[in-house]
């Protein structure tokens, strides 16, 4: 997928810059290829409106911003008649202040979630799009997400995470914020200080939402474990963000595809972390999302084969220069990253959180012993592809 930046949509960025506010409208265009739109702005939250459909044509349109980050599915509009949709755009960069910044892995560097750009993609089966407007906003309530591989934007295909889908089903009430990175456990997201940049940019009612347990159950050394390196990490999480006048929430870690020898059970495979989890919650009243048990649920609805059409398990060939089959028992692919997105929710409404009241009317509640046809589900697939494995596992 190529990068399609016209002459209007350079002169509009150009004419605008110093209002940081941009009105673009798109030159008529017969093509039905997918396209980015990137502008340079500074940190923080945009509200993006954009009139989907042409004067010219029918179209199909999917809107994904920064890292594939999904917030319009497809969107079906008839010859001259447009939908005009609105959705809020966390956009971060690694600084911090002048002498403090995120400490990026080296495959961080430049992405689409770090850059200087708020970038846009336009995709589905026949993408059309008359008109963008994009303006800073500062009313939107933040939904921080801090985590590892299972809810980083994933930059490339076919990886996915819950944290990429769950923007699709709020409304412009609401930002969300992604934070994490692959391979990363309680303790050196603090110490890559992405901590440290969500609490330069929230405000007063945002939430953060933490999933930890995959990687921190491998870190050796003195004080590590469930109970002891683990829980405290927690709870700085919590110090920190209620501090700033933040609500803070626990996502128990997502299960791997780990059957029994009768291959109709998950077995246990993260020790005592969810537990120590749900401890550290208990004592300091803290909301707990309970995506292992959810997770664990679906795995076993779907059943030894189907679980792996959730997940990154694809023969060789399916994508560009692959070379062997692709067998990942952690990582999710779209499908069951929208899913997952979906428990997620669910436990925010299960929770009571006041921000399910900025859901929008597409959703419907989830139960993950009910899942969605993994047949009839529909992913355009970026140009941005990249088979090897993410950083923990």
């Amino acid at each position: 997928m190529k990068r399609i930046l016209s002459e209007i949509l350079f002169l509009a960025c150009a004419a605008t810059l110093s209002a940081q506010t941009f009105d673009v409208d798109i030159k008529p265009n017969k093509s039905t290829k997918p396209f980015y739109y990137s502008v340079d702005v500074p940190d923080g939250n945009y509200k993006v409106t954009v009139t989907l459909g042409s004067k010219k044509r029918a179209a199909a349109t999917v809107v994904r911003a920064e890292s594939r980050r999904l917030f319009i599915d497809e969107t079906v509009t008839k010859k001259n008649k447009p939908v005009t949709v609105s959705f809020v755009v966390n956009k971060h960069s690694a600084k911090i202040n002048d002498k403090e910044s995120v400490r990026l892995k080296p495959d961080e560097k430049g992405s689409l979630n770090w850059d200087d750009k708020l970038t846009l993609e336009f995709t589905g089966s026949a993408p059309a799009v008359e008109y963008i407007h994009i303006e800073p906003d500062t009313t939107a309530t933040t939904v921080w997400l801090c985590g590892n591989s299972t809810v980083v934007d994933q930059p490339k295909e076919p990886y996915t995470s819950w944290g990429q889908m769950v923007p699709v089903w709020f409304n412009d009430s609401i930002a969300i914020g992604n934070i994490a990175e692959s391979g990363l456990t309680a303790g050196s997201f603090l110490a890559q200080n992405r901590l440290d940049k969500i609490l330069s940019m929230m405000k007063k009612g945002d939430y953060v939402i933490c999933e930890f347990g995959h990687n921190d159950q491998k870190e050796k050394g003195p004080g590590a474990g469930a109970w002891y390196n683990f829980s405290y990490n927690l709870k700085k999480y919590i110090d920190l963000v209620r501090a700033k006048g933040g609500t803070i929430v626990f996502v128990t870690p997502t299960q791997r595809r780990f059957f029994d020898k009768t291959k109709t059970k998950i077995l246990e495979t993260h020790g005592d972390y969810p537990d120590a989890m749900r401890a550290v919650a208990k004592r300091e009243h803290v909301p707990v999302i309970e995506l292992h048990d959810m997770t664990r649920t679906f795995f076993e609805t779907l059943g030894y084969e189907n679980s792996k059409k959730a997940l990154v398990h694809y023969p060789m060939g399916t994508f560009p220069y692959q070379t062997k089959a692709l067998a990942d028992n952690t990582h999710f692919n779209p499908y069951g990253a929208y899913e997952v997105a979906k428990m997620v929710v669910m436990g925010m409404k299960q929770l009571g959180l006041p921000i399910v009241k900025d859901l929008r009317p597409i959703w419907k509640d989830y139960d993950p012993a009910k899942p969605d046809d993994f047949n009839t589900y529909k992913w355009y697939q970026s140009d941005l592809i990249d088979t090897r494995k993410p950083d923990g596992n």
